[in-house]
């Protein structure tokens, strides 16, 4: 079992940015692929950003891309994302989750392919 906990989420002005973390225990793996995805009101859960091993290949959503960073420090059984230039729809619960299976490209936006989830940290973009 893999336990995932996030952290970081919180109430930023629209331009603004946050540091979302998510530590992991239990069975982990440096080479785990591990992935952001997020859950806006009223609507589905939605890829964010994803780090796929090996290669440590990165993979974002249109709609983050060039704004948002994700990045893992293997010591620390720690992944990040960093939101910049935050906006407005970017309103939603952030959930990390990752899979002890080895992913291939087309797998790695596809929610169904994580085995394992954190609680959710919320985010809030607004004036």
């Amino acid at each position: 079992q893999v336990q995932l906990v996030e952290s970081g989420g919180g109430l930023v002005q629209p331009g603004g940015s946050l540091r979302l973390s998510c530590v992991a225990s239990g069975r982990t793996s440096s080479t785990s692929t591990m992935g952001w995805f997020r859950r806006a009101p009223g609507k589905g859960r939605e890829f964010v950003t994803a780090l796929r091993y090996p290669g440590a290949t990165t993979y974002y959503a249109d709609s983050v891309r060039g704004r948002f960073t994700i990045s893992r420090d293997g010591s620390k059984n720690t992944m990040y994302l960093q939101m910049n230039s935050l906006k407005p729809e970017d309103t939603a619960v952030y959930f990390c989750a990752t899979t002890l299976s080895r992913l291939i490209t087309s797998q790695v936006r596809d929610a169904s392919d994580y085995n394992y989830w954190g609680q959710g940290t919320q985010v809030t973009v607004s004036s």
